[in-house]
């Protein structure tokens, strides 16, 4: 696979001179990768000279992705298609889009087009908004197919019910959840804090033989949905919280062997807690959202947090489980507490 190579400064440049050309490869994803971005060509003798043509192994555009760019091309003006992202979450039945403010008088034609080549989905969403609040929810906004915003999704053998507007959850953390309940030993008691509708606890609770999965959350409707899930997969070694954090998990009088802290956006907050309740050599997994320069700030929120309660720490890894924006990503720092 060809491509061009090019600063990260002059992407936006570049996209649109291959744009402009006819020559950015439809079946292949543009790949980010350190200080360069790489941009799939369709042929290399059309290429100015100015840019630097390198054999690259990049990412194939999966079918919907493809279809669903061609399905609306003529629909939309060259201005128009630039804009478009033919990514898309799903969540069990319901797609969720992002759609540029310079398409919105298209996304009804979008999220048509959309449900007509994934049977799938039978739901089409906006994001109207960032997540917001104590409960980090997302305002949804209905384009398409069936008026709902639940559904049911599934993921590493569990069966989980949301409402996606109500209750924040990321079908794009599958993988972390993944590479967490791989390190979790027999007989492990693990706390969640942020436990959302139970994602993390089901999960490991189905694909580890942990002991016992405490899980707290203080948004009444993720709990509920919790609850249910918990229900649902017939899980008989969870026990979920409604309340804060702060408040709940002094309560237990119990300490724990793994802590997840999933709150990206002011986790920090909370350190002093989950190093209250951790057992001497016990893993917390700390997440954060950080530019890529600035991982070792992550490390250093750690290492203040557990002198301040004199506790000793080791850093056993840092992990990208997600991006937020360019080079800024969702971080888990895996630390070991002594």
């Amino acid at each position: 696979m060809y491509a061009i190579k090019v600063d990260l400064k002059k992407a936006e440049e570049a996209k649109k001179y291959l744009i402009s050309e006819n020559n950015l490869s439809k079946n292949y994803k543009i790949l980010k990768k350190g200080q360069f971005v790489y941009f799939p060509i369709d042929s290399k003798s059309k290429i100015s000279k100015k840019y630097s043509v390198v054999k690259a192994d990049l990412p194939k555009r999966n079918k919907e992705e493809k279809n669903l760019r061609n399905k609306i091309v003529d629909k939309l003006t060259k201005k128009e298609q630039q804009k478009l992202k033919t990514a898309f979450d799903q969540v069990g039945t319901i797609a969720i889009l992002e759609i540029d403010e310079g398409l919105r008088k298209k996304e009804k034609i979008i999220a048509e087009a959309l449900l007509n080549i994934n049977s799938q989905i039978k739901t089409v969403l906006r994001k109207a908004d960032w997540h917001s609040g104590v409960f980090r929810t997302q305002k949804m906004k209905y384009l398409a197919g069936e008026k709902t915003k639940e559904t049911e999704y599934k993921e590493h053998g569990v069966k989980l019910c949301l409402d996606v507007e109500k209750v924040y959850f990321s079908p794009r953390l599958s993988t972390e959840r993944k590479r967490i309940y791989k390190q979790i030993k027999r007989g492990e008691e693990i706390l969640v804090m942020f436990s959302g509708c139970a994602p993390y606890p089901c999960v490991f609770s189905k694909n580890s033989h942990a002991s016992i999965i405490y899980g707290v959350e203080i948004n009444p409707v993720g709990h509920e949905y919790g609850l249910k899930n918990v229900k649902l997969n017939k899980l008989d070694n969870i026990n979920l919280f409604l309340g804060d954090v702060r408040k709940v998990v002094p309560k237990f009088k119990k300490k724990f062997d793994r802590i997840l802290m999933p709150l990206p956006k002011s986790a920090e907050d909370f350190l002093d807690i989950a190093l209250g309740v951790v057992k001497d050599n016990g893993i917390i997994h700390f997440y954060d959202f950080l530019h890529e320069d600035e991982f070792d700030k992550a490390k250093e929120k750690i290492k203040k947090a557990c002198k301040k309660d004199g506790k000793k720490c080791k850093i056993l890894r840092l992990v990208k489980c997600g991006q937020h924006s360019p080079r800024t990503y969702r971080l888990c720092v895996d630390f070991r507490v002594n």
